[in-house]
């Protein structure tokens, strides 16, 4: 088809909103911070140091007071609830820190245990706090949006802006197609073209595209590509044409002329789809702004979320995500800028990583930063392999052992074993959850001519500070390893201590944990790592350019990339950068004191009623603890998962289940909660340990009672029929405060085990599918 053809169809269905792709530069100021924070952490001075900002104290308290859910005179009080009770937050911190530091309703069940790290360890292929699901759902609502006829019509509106370009461009006789399409003029058939031509001539299109603020693709000296989306308006096509020699006349003519109607036959008969697609009703159903806003909010109240209460999951710390954090995500400077724009375009951002990266690394003790991999898990992997080319470089590839406490972070197995190494487990104390010292050193003799490595998290998923973790690190040092140390659990760390003052060589963290980026429906995350000067060489590179920027002895000593960006998930960084900023040193170090005290004053609450698995020797826990519920199969037939499910009727999310230790609840809150907000959940779990004890004493019957039959939903409590030895007020309103604020369950129980052997593993047939 002709540039003309194409150009008159063009001007009938023009109907997008500009986007272009013009120079996007953008600095990073929030609001009243203008200068970058550094900071300083050491074991012995446990104090955060401004050495640049001019803001005051007082600016940087009024944010964290309020990302901080707990007033100083609240956290007096909680101090005297501990068991044992203590007088003030120092005292507490000396004691929890070393000082080395069912309906027959439809209902879908997520159904991941055949991947996850606590059953695989070494073959799992994933975590699930980071696997983009967010991401993947935002793209559905594209879909759910247009629906099969909006998409086919965005696609002709590509397909049709591209054949003009690309004929306008051709027409001019000096460049020709690089990569030809099945069609029998060569056309390539949809978004993408790649065209050759001298390299006078592509030097030219290249100086032409940079003075009309368009990027190019410089695919080779004598090649260039360009990419259209549904975004690209008119005037901007008419630019891009202009960069090829394309005047404005012939670009108009082609636009006006009516002497032909597009033809629908220009993709070959062979390649156009026969079959339907996208047939179920959700793809059909919501196609205005208003119907698709309350599609969303009717899924977003099935979901239980921070706002309705804590999300006490264990090794995730559900913090709050503060609005004023979010906002710079939203702006054009940040989410409408190409990965791969060159660098002077991006001033804005180079700022910020330099920034960003900057105060990682002293907040980690480490030299050097690198903001590259997308999740905790990648930043294990990119971790593993910067010590692995650091050993190769001296040793060769003999060391190859990594030793993994079993108290280390589930997905260090797996990490290991795709970074190529051998992994080799040590032993924890069944009593206190420290690691085996002895078994330690028996385990460096044996593998010190290959030891590479020791993965460690501090503190520990048992929940409790390694109280020789110094000793641990020196221990491998000696044997010629290097230490990892997994920043899962940083949020225990900052401001108190640091991997790098403890002896840790390299360490990740998870930005969409510590430090603030929402990970809820699973990512998108970022999962810095942070090195010593001996590591910094060897931190992933890029084909594109060095993200590290140190200098050539670079070029033969980095690593591959571990993500397809330089700098990974950038557009999320802004969250991050402006949470430390805005917290300040202080904020940073009363957060983490604060998320220990919270932990602590939730399990001394729940001691008289629940075991707790691990404490150190002064009976603290860490940030998180794991709540013992096993003997209750016992004496009562009550699970792990009949107390979560329990949960949900008072309108808590579970903690995380059999995670480290089978048949248990760990529980962490984080320091954004309330005392107000803990008082809630440890009312609710007290009040399932009388439920549970009701069981035991054989008042209600131990296969029909409020643990095994729950969640209620509504439709069961306003069944006809009420056979059940409770009331149905005990099942909905087992609380005063529940007659109020009450979350009600979307489904009522899901039979788990046959979730588990009857997996869906795609959308629902088309019939049925309605009732879901």
């Amino acid at each position: 088809m002709s540039a003309t053809r194409i150009g008159q169809r063009l001007v009938r269905q023009s109907r997008r909103s500009p986007i272009t792709t013009f120079r996007l530069t953008q600095s990073i100021r929030p609001n009243g911070v203008s200068r970058a924070f550094s900071v300083t952490a050491q074991v012995n001075a446990p104090r955060f140091v401004d050495l640049q900002s001019s803001i005051k104290l007082q600016d940087h308290e009024l944010f964290s007071r309020r990302h901080i859910g707990s007033e100083s005179s609240e956290q007096a009080e909680m101090l005297k609830v501990l068991d044992p009770p203590v007088n003030s937050m120092e005292e507490f911190l000396e004691q929890t820190i070393p000082p080395q530091d069912r309906l027959g309703k439809p209902a879908l069940r997520l159904a991941l245990q055949t991947r996850e790290q606590h059953i695989r360890r070494e073959k799992a292929t994933s975590n699930i706090c980071t696997a983009q699901a967010l991401l993947a759902n935002m793209s559905a609502f594209y879909a759910v949006y247009h629906g099969p006829k909006g998409l086919k019509t965005i696609a002709e509106d590509i397909w049709s802006k591209t054949r003009l370009a690309q004929n306008l461009i051709l027409e001019k006789g000096e460049f020709k197609l690089h990569t030809e399409g099945l069609r029998e003029d060569g056309a390539v058939l949809f978004d993408t073209v790649t065209l050759k031509g001298s390299p006078e001539a592509i030097a030219k299109v290249h100086k032409n595209a940079e003075s009309q603020n368009i990027n190019l693709r410089r695919v080779a000296e004598d090649k260039v590509g360009f990419s259209l989306h549904e975004g690209v308006t008119l005037e901007s096509l008419g630019n891009l044409v202009k960069a090829f020699g394309v005047s404005e006349a012939e670009f108009k003519s082609a636009l006006e002329s009516d002497k032909a109607t597009f033809l629908n036959d220009q993709i070959p008969a062979s390649l156009q789809r026969k079959t339907g697609y996208l047939e179920q009703p959700v793809f059909n159903q919501y196609h205005t702004e208003t119907e698709l806003l309350r599609y969303i909010y009717h899924l977003q109240s099935k979901d239980v979320s921070l706002v309705h209460s804590m999300i006490p999951l264990g090794s995730c710390t559900m913090k709050l995500n503060a609005t004023t954090e979010m906002l710079p995500v939203s702006d054009p400077g940040i989410n409408n800028i190409h990965p791969f724009a060159p660098v002077e375009q991006a001033s804005g951002y180079q700022a910020l990583i330099s920034s960003l990266a900057k105060n990682l690394s002293e907040i980690t003790g480490m030299d050097a930063t690198t903001l590259q991999p997308n999740s905790g898990a990648q930043g294990e992997f990119a971790g593993l392999r910067c010590i692995k080319a650091y050993h190769e470089a001296r040793d060769g590839d003999k060391r190859k052992v990594c030793l993994i406490p079993v108290s280390a972070h589930g997905t260090n197995p797996a990490s290991a074993a795709m970074a190529g190494m051998k992994v080799v487990t040590v032993k924890c104390d069944g009593k206190t959850g420290n690691l085996d010292i002895e078994d330690l050193k028996a385990k460096c003799a044996k593998h010190a001519d290959e030891l590479a490595a020791i993965m460690v998290t501090y503190p520990s998923t048992f929940g409790v500070f390694e109280p020789e973790i110094k000793q641990v690190c020196d221990l491998v040092h000696e044997h010629g390893g290097l230490v990892y140390m997994d920043g899962a659990n940083m949020n225990a760390q900052i401001g108190l201590c640091s991997p790098g003052d403890i002896g840790a060589d390299v360490c990740h963290l998870n930005l969409h944990k510590t430090f603030c980026i929402p990970h809820g429906g699973g990512g998108p995350g970022v999962g810095p790592i942070a090195v010593k000067k001996h590591l910094a060489p060897y931190l992933p590179g890029h084909p594109e350019i060095d993200p590290q920027r140190i200098g050539a002895e670079r070029d033969s000593t980095a690593v591959a990339p571990i993500s397809a960006a330089p700098w990974g998930s950038a557009s999320i960084l802004p969250i991050s950068h402006t949470y430390i900023l805005m917290m300040g040193g202080d904020g940073l170090t009363k957060q983490t004191g604060t998320a220990l005290l919270n932990a602590n004053y939730i399990m001394s609450r729940l001691l008289p009623h629940y075991k707790v698995v691990y404490t150190n020797a002064n009976g603290r826990c860490a940030h998180e603890f794991i709540l013992d519920v096993r003997p209750f199969k016992e004496t009562a037939g009550v699970e792990v998962a009949d107390i979560a499910k329990r949960l949900a009727d008072y309108g808590f999310h579970s903690p995380t289940m059999s995670f480290p230790v089978s048949g248990t609840l760990m529980i962490e809150p984080t320091e954004s909660e309330s005392r107000a907000e803990l008082d809630r959940f440890c009312d609710a779990l007290i009040q399932i340990r009388q439920e549970i004890a009701d069981v035991e004493s054989g008042k209600v019957p131990r296969k029909n009672n409020l643990l095994t039959n729950a969640p209620h939903p509504q439709e069961d409590l306003l069944s006809s029929e009420w056979d059940r030895p409770y009331t149905r007020e005990e099942a909905a309103y087992p609380l005063p405060w529940l007659r109020e604020k009450k979350m009600w369950p979307s489904v009522g129980r899901v039979d788990d085990a046959y979730g588990d052997t009857n997996l869906f593993c795609t959308c629902p047939p088309v019939e049925g599918s309605e009732n879901l």
